[in-house]
C-alpha cells in the first residue's frame, strides 16, 4: 500500500459537446480537460483545430464517438482574418515573418482573387501540419528546417465571400471540403493579389450539420456546477440524416445486426436511400443503410440502446 487515495472510476457518460475553444490551447487540450470535468470514460474530438483558432469544436463522448468520423469528414465553415502584405513561416499568427510588401489592392481584384479558389481547387498540404512522411509528422520536418516535396490534393471550396475589408486586413467567410487548409487559402490569396499574407485569425462556426448555437466556453465549462447537462444527445451528430421509428420486434432484430425487409412493414420508410437514423420508442438504436426495396442494414449501432 503507498497511501494514496484511490483513483474515482471514469462514468459511462454518452453525449455530444458543442466547446467553443480558446486561443493558445490545442484540440487535445481541451479535449482532456473537458474528460476530467465529466470524469468520462471515453472521448474525441472531430477535427483538429490549430492553437492559435478558435471557435467550434465538437467533443464526443461514449457512444458519440462511434459517430465522429461523420464530423471529420464533414464540410467545415470558417471565419478567416487575411493579413495582406507578410508572410511567415507558418502561414499564420504561429510563425516568424518572412517576407514584407506593400499593399495596394482594390475590391474588385478581392473579388478576383477569391473567385479563383471557388469550387474544386488542388491545395498543397503546408509543411507545418500534422500530415505524416515516414512516420513522422511535417511540421517536425519543418522544425529542423527541412522542406520536403509535397503532393497537391483536391479539395472543394464550397463558398467563399468577402466578409470586410480595411487593409491590410481582409475577413472572408469560408465553407470548404475536409482536408482543406484555410492557412493555405490565405497565402494562396496574398499570392494571387501580390502581396503575400499569412493568417490573422481562424474561427470554426459550423461543422457538418453542427453550428455555434448551444456552444460553451471552456472556462463556462470549468465553472458549471452541472457539467453533464451541457452535454447534447449522440443524435445530435446525425440531425442531416432521415429518421426511421421501428416497432419493438423490428427493433430488437436491428439490434441483432439483422438486415430488415420493411416494404411489407406497417411504418414511415423515407423515400431517399443511403444513411438513416434509427429509433424505437424516442431512443436512438442506431444508423443503418436504407437500400433498394426498403433493406435496412444496421451500420453502428449504439450498445446502451435497450434491448427490448
Amino acid at each position: 500500500m503507498n497511501g494514496r487515495p484511490a483513483k474515482k472510476p471514469r462514468d459511462l457518460v454518452n453525449g455530444v459537446l458543442l466547446l467553443d475553444k480558446p486561443v493558445g490551447f490545442s484540440s487535445n487540450d481541451v479535449l482532456i480537460k473537458a474528460k476530467r470535468v465529466l470524469n468520462a470514460k471515453k472521448a474525441g474530438h472531430t477535427g483538429t483545430l490549430d492553437p492559435f483558432a478558435t471557435g467550434l469544436l465538437p467533443l464526443c463522448f461514449g457512444e458519440a464517438t462511434k459517430f465522429s468520423q461523420d464530423l471529420l469528414e464533414s464540410d467545415k465553415t470558417y471565419l478567416a482574418t487575411v493579413h495582406l502584405g507578410i508572410t511567415t513561416t507558418t502561414g499564420d499568427t504561429e510563425g516568424e515573418a518572412v517576407e514584407t510588401k506593400p499593399v495596394d489592392v482594390t475590391l474588385d481584384q478581392i473579388e478576383a482573387a477569391l473567385a479563383r479558389y471557388r469550387g474544386p481547387i488542388l491545395q498543397t498540404p503546408p509543411m507545418y501540419s500534422a500530415l505524416k512522411r515516414d512516420g513522422k509528422a511535417l511540421y517536425e520536418y519543418a522544425r529542423e528546417g527541412i522542406v520536403l516535396e509535397r503532393e497537391a490534393r483536391p479539395v472543394t471550396i464550397h463558398a467563399l465571400t468577402l466578409v470586410a475589408y480595411d487593409a491590410p486586413f481582409l475577413k472572408i467567410a469560408v465553407t470548404c471540403s475536409k482536408g482543406t487548409y484555410v492557412r493555405v487559402l490565405g497565402e494562396d490569396i496574398g499570392a494571387a493579389l501580390g502581396c503575400g499574407a499569412h493568417l490573422n485569425a481562424l474561427r470554426r462556426t459550423e461543422v457538418g450539420p453542427l453550428t455555434i448555437e448551444g456552444m460553451i466556453t471552456l472556462d463556462d465549462l470549468l465553472a458549471h456546477p452541472d457539467p453533464l447537462s451541457l452535454l447534447q444527445p449522440v443524435d445530435a451528430l446525425l440531425s442531416s440524416f432521415p429518421a426511421l421509428e421501428l416497432t419493438p420486434e423490428l427493433a430488437r432484430r436491428f439490434l441483432q445486426g439483422q438486415r430488415l425487409a420493411l416494404g411489407k412493414e406497417d411504418i414511415a420508410v423515407p423515400e431517399q436511400q443511403g444513411r438513416v437514423r434509427i429509433y424505437h420508442d424516442g431512443s436512438l438504436l442506431g444508423t443503418g443503410i436504407l437500400g433498394e426495396y426498403a433493406i435496412l442494414a444496421p451500420e453502428r449501432l449504439i450498445s446502451t440502446a435497450p434491448q427490448g
